[in-house]
């Protein structure tokens, strides 16, 4: 019976032997099971995101338990479907868009866009003449008061990240890269969706064939309001620095950490700020300033921003004065240049009229009252009369309706008038400093400490350089609306540095920190302490550090690369039709696997092998390279 007991614990021993672990074994496993966990954006989408936002359980690391959170308000598994069919063109003919408003896990709109998509940007699309890069039209994502997507028309640069899909700038650009076309048309509809209601989240977006479909919850705040105040400081950010001072004096948690051991003393905080100069054109066309409605015999243009309006017609001398009226509607008034009555032309008889008042005529005798003209009628003897009379500022302070009455017979029974109405196009321009230093500036704890104005270092860590930047040039607006101007500065990037004083606190005691630090070696641990009557007592004792392993030097990278057309469009036009060659290349970097094999993607050829590659040099001369770059234009942007 002893000799079964020993044999059983022996072999109880051996079996633990076996099958413990080290404290560097257990530490690697942990991280290889957080690895697998959330070592990309993949897996952590798929194991804590996804699950998260749609209310399904999350498993710890090692996956012993699992809860549900609850971090929304309302789930869905259709927020967004959008469906597309490429043309032969190339350009996308058709894009439909399926949207569940209301998260109750159904689709309650659908439409489809109006216009056929020849270029793709990351807030909106370009739609062109099919096939070409002509006759383009910009629109940016937008929703209406339903909720629904729609597209509202923009100017080129109110959009970002633009680049062009249909045959102008290659072919089967769509069908080739289906995943990243549909991924940036929908992320574009996705970031229009969350501006509107910042309370939406997207979960998971998945792509299949050409239709990409979003997972999306109600997050964040538990409100039917979409103007949430987590938002707020969105369009006012310089409010958070009076916001915060005021609920922290209130907060009774934050005034007992201020008066605490660890919150007594004087800190000192360096805050960034920057005063941008906004520049707004607007510009505005003939008829979004006039429009004319009634009878009219024909409107001639006089120049791009001026008609001549022809209103007349057929009387005759045994009825009363035939009335021909035209109404004028000044939509901007203030661009109204001038309205006049050029000329009046009549067999017999004719009148002038502004708002119901004779101004003019052209007849045998003078007829500036609303009563029959004296004379003889049907004689037929061609009059005609030049007033000039001007009636602009009348047009400006509210509508106008200008009228012709015509008394005539027999043969000659017609008459007009002409009216010519000039108007400003140009473009408008609105400026305004916007301003977010104001509050550090007029805090007496805060002092500058470094100023950049438009690339140029005028302080440097509090004392000023000397150097003063010249008026800046700079070109705005699109191509059917620019404006060139000059000013002082456009954009100071400031650092402030704010003395936080909440009282005194005494100097900490270093000096056994400094003791152990001096006197210390691999080998040995030397310590001071203080005893109660004030006296130190050092000691020292062995001291040695478990073995920590080898690990390799790096994590092995490779670096590829594969050919791209540089599809990019500007308000200049698609990049690659002004480059000598139109096909660029795309850089990608993999981690190599465990048998240090780089795991290239389609088309991809490697360009360095793996291995501890360093590219920081080369990423630093880049980076450089566009500064520069950009410090050179602001200098000579300007049009000669």
């Amino acid at each position: 019976m002893t000799r079964a007991c020993l044999l059983a614990l022996l072999c109880a021993c051996s079996s633990a032997g076996v099958h413990a672990q080290t404290m560097d074994e257990r530490a690697r496993s942990a991280a290889a099971a957080a690895q697998a966990k959330t070592g990309s954006s993949d897996a952590l989408r798929q194991n804590y995101v996804t699950p998260g936002m749609a209310g399904q359980p999350i498993a710890t690391v090692d996956n012993s338990k699992t809860f549900t959170p609850t971090i929304n308000c309302q789930k869905t598994a259709s927020l967004l479907e959008v469906l597309i069919q490429p043309s032969s063109t190339g350009d996308i003919g058709t894009v439909r868009i399926s949207q569940d408003t209301d998260f109750d896990g159904s689709f309650d709109k659908s439409n489809t866009l109006p216009v056929p998509v020849s270029g793709i940007c990351a807030n909106g699309v370009i739609s062109c003449q099919p096939g070409t890069w002509n006759q383009c039209h910009s629109f940016k994502w937008d929703v209406d008061g339903a909720k629904a997507l729609k597209l509202t028309e923009v100017a080129m640069p109110d959009l970002a990240g633009c680049y062009c899909v249909n045959n102008s700038c290659g072919t089967n650009l769509v069908f080739g890269n289906l995943a990243e076309v549909l991924k940036d048309l929908g992320g574009g509809m996705v970031g229009a969706l969350t501006t509107l209601d910042p309370r939406i989240g997207v979960a998971q977006a998945q792509v299949n064939g050409p239709v990409i479909d979003y997972v999306g919850a109600q997050a964040t705040a538990c409100t039917a309001d979409p103007a949430i105040g987590q938002t707020a400081y969105r369009s006012k950010p310089a409010a958070i620095q009076g916001d915060a001072t005021s609920i922290a004096a209130g907060n009774s948690i934050f005034q007992t950490l201020k008066g605490s051991p660890a919150g007594v003393g004087k800190a000192e905080q360096t805050r960034n700020c920057t005063i941008e100069r906004e520049v707004t054109l607007t510009s505005a066309s003939y008829d979004d300033i006039v429009t004319a409605t009634g009878s009219m015999l024909g409107v001639t243009s006089c120049g791009p921003d001026c008609r001549i309006y022809r209103i007349g017609g057929t009387g005759n001398c045994n009825d009363p004065p035939a009335t021909f009226s035209l109404r004028f509607v000044a939509n901007k008034p203030e661009r109204i240049v001038s309205a006049r009555i050029l000329e009046l032309q009549t067999a017999d008889w004719e009148q002038a009229r502004v708002n119901g008042v004779p101004v003019a005529y052209a007849g045998k005798r003078p007829w500036l009252t609303n009563s029959l003209p004296s004379g003889d009628c049907g004689v037929g003897d061609n009059y005609s009369a030049y007033p000039n009379y001007d009636f602009t500022d009348a047009l400006r302070n509210g509508d106008v309706t200008v009228d012709s009455r015509i008394r005539a017979t027999g043969d000659h029974k017609t008459g007009y008038l002409t009216v010519q109405i000039r108007v400003d196009t140009s473009c408008e321009t609105s400026e305004r400093l916007v301003d977010l230093c104001s509050g550090y500036a007029a805090d007496a704890a805060c002092r500058l400490t470094d100023e950049n104005v438009d690339g140029v270092e005028t302080f440097r860590n509090g004392i000023g350089t000397g150097l003063k930047p010249l008026p800046q040039t700079r070109l705005f607006g699109s191509d059917s609306c620019t404006v060139q101007l000059r000013r002082d500065f456009f954009q100071r990037s400031r650092s402030y540095r704010c003395v936080l004083d909440t009282g005194s606190m005494p100097q900490p005691d270093l000096s056994r920190g400094a003791y152990i630090i001096d006197h210390s070696t691999e080998t040995l641990l030397a310590d001071q302490v203080r005893k109660p009557d004030g006296s130190l007592s050092q000691t020292s004792s062995p001291f040695s550090l478990p073995d920590r392993g080898s690990v390799p030097a790096c994590e092995a990278i490779c670096k590829t690369r594969a050919p791209k057309a540089n599809t990019a469009a500007a308000p200049a036009g698609v990049i690659g039709s002004q480059q000598n060659d139109p096909t660029g290349w795309d850089t990608f970097y993999h981690v190599c696997d465990a048998a240090n094999v780089c795991p290239t993607g389609p088309g991809e050829e490697i360009v360095s092998a793996c291995g501890c590659l360093d590219d920081f040099p080369e990423a630093v001369v880049m980076m450089q390279s566009v500064r520069l770059a950009g410090a050179d234009m602001t200098c000579t942007s300007a049009v000669p």
